[in-house]
């Protein structure tokens, strides 16, 4: 059975990092690409973060502007997410997919198959 389980979230004051882990189960991390999306309180879902199979390549939203890393340990079948420097408009529920086609895109999100439940980001003084 295909899990995927986020963890990690909390409340941070502005300019804090979090670390986010989206912990996989049921699958061979190494053949599938995970991405990270968001969304928050009335808006769109949109992603935020993805890592293809095999070469680990990456993809970002533009508008991150370089302070989140994703990243993947094959061996605890987990999918990273550091996300630094956070602002308040980075409050969302996140979420960690995986993606049916070894390449990933954040922008394709109807490319992703299994979902978890989410973790919550709250980034407020």
């Amino acid at each position: 059975q295909v899990r995927l389980v986020e963890s990690g979230g909390g409340l941070v004051q502005p300019g804090g990092s979090l670390r986010l882990a989206c912990t996989t189960t049921g699958f061979t991390l190494h053949n599938y690409g995970v991405g990270w999306f968001r969304q928050a309180p009335g808006k769109q879902r949109e992603g935020v973060a993805c890592v293809s199979a095999r070469d680990d390549s990456t993809d970002y939203a533009d508008s991150l502007q370089g302070r989140f890393t994703i990243s993947r340990d094959k061996a605890k079948n987990t999918v990273y997410l550091q996300m630094n420097n956070l602002k308040p408009e980075d409050t969302a529920l996140y979420f960690c997919a995986r993606g049916f086609y070894a390449k990933c895109g954040v922008q394709r999100e109807n490319e992703f198959d299994y979902w978890g439940r989410g973790t919550q980001v709250t980034v407020s003084s």
